[in-house]
């Protein structure tokens, strides 16, 4: 999948982030059938003729918001579970930081979700990409026998996954709050719960 250079000078890259985060915005506000390059560089502070030394137009600008937004996303994650050795305390630490990272970035969710139809493409890398990371953690964790190997890492980060993002809905953009204690002890609890190794498989 292609994506746009990165700028060499310090002045440049700024000028990027500038209008990803104006992007952001205006994407997650307006949709992207109702978002304008005209509105996104005006909420940038630059010129219209700057956006396109960026990118070439509205559709690939939106592209590369997603792909920021997930590399961010996946990078924030793996800071916070950094040096965390128990399987649980990492989907624990990687459940509450994802609720941080969504109620910072609300947009996400619509953004993510239009990229379905904006660029169907994008919306699979997206979660693709999410989920390989995913899969490689839940293999060794079950080559280390913390959790079951009789259903696949693959199957298990998937539907990890789906629990992570409607839970981000009942929460975080309905209640504008991270999950409170007791939910996750829930969530974690039925988690372990099918995933444990033990006689009661």
């Amino acid at each position: 999948m292609a994506t746009q250079r990165e700028p060499r000078t310090a002045k440049g890259r700024a000028t990027r982030r500038a209008l990803l985060d104006a992007a952001e915005e205006v994407f997650g506000e307006l949709s992207y059938d109702g978002a304008s390059v005209a509105e996104i560089v005006r909420r940038a502070g630059v010129a219209q003729g700057t956006f396109y030394v960026y990118f070439p137009d509205k559709k690939a600008a939106f592209v590369e918001l997603v792909r920021e937004l997930n590399h961010e996303l996946r990078r924030t994650i793996a800071e916070a579970i950094s040096g965390i050795e128990d399987r649980f305390e990492v989907e624990r630490v990687g459940f509450v930081t994802f609720f941080n990272y969504v109620l910072q970035h609300k947009a996400l969710y619509r953004i993510v979700r239009e990229s379905q139809f904006v660029d169907p493409e994008t919306y699979r890398w997206h979660y693709r990409t999410l989920a390989e990371g995913y899969v490689r953690g839940l293999e060794k964790a079950q080559a280390d026998g913390q959790i079951r190997d009789d259903i696949s890492a693959e199957t298990v980060a998937w539907i990890l996954m789906g629990i992570s993002v409607l839970y981000g809905d009942r929460w975080v953009l309905w209640d504008d709050r991270v999950p409170p204690d007791e939910v996750i002890d829930e969530v974690m609890r039925f988690v372990e719960t099918a995933l444990r190794p033990g006689d009661g498989r």
